[in-house]
């Protein structure tokens, strides 16, 4: 089964950085599409980003472009997401999701935004001002 494991959160302050991991199994990696998103205190879960299988990068937020990037490593099934001048406002829970294929014909496409992502545990991102 698909299982998802998220670490690497922490206490930072403003301005500071940290490197976040999803270690993954059960899939084949590198057909699946991973999303990071966060859910702050209060608030609803939100996308953050999204690396589909051949690398390419969508950005749900405005607010982390230039600040998040996300890479992946096919031999350790693994997503890092590197957060670079840490904000207050990026204080939440921090997931990783997988996201199967979608076929149609002889064509696939993936996308983070569907109802098929299998979320794992979070991680506690902190930023202190």
């Amino acid at each position: 089964d698909v299982q998802l494991q998220a670490s690497g959160g922490g206490l930072v302050q403003a301005g500071g950085s940290l490197r976040l991991s999803c270690v993954t199994s059960g899939f084949i990696f590198h057909d699946y599409a991973i999303g990071w998103f966060r859910q702050a205190p209060g608030k609803e879960r939100e996308g953050v980003l999204c690396i589909s299988p051949s690398g390419t990068t969508t950005y749900y937020l405005d607010s982390v472009k230039g600040r998040f990037t996300v890479s992946s490593d096919d031999a350790k099934s693994t997503v890092y997401l590197q957060m670079n001048d840490l904000k207050p406002a990026d204080t939440a829970v921090y997931y990783c999701a997988a996201f199967p294929p979608i076929y149609s014909g002889s064509y696939f496409y993936t996308s983070c935004t569907t109802d098929s992502g299998s979320f794992g545990q979070g991680t506690q991102v902190t930023v202190s001002s």
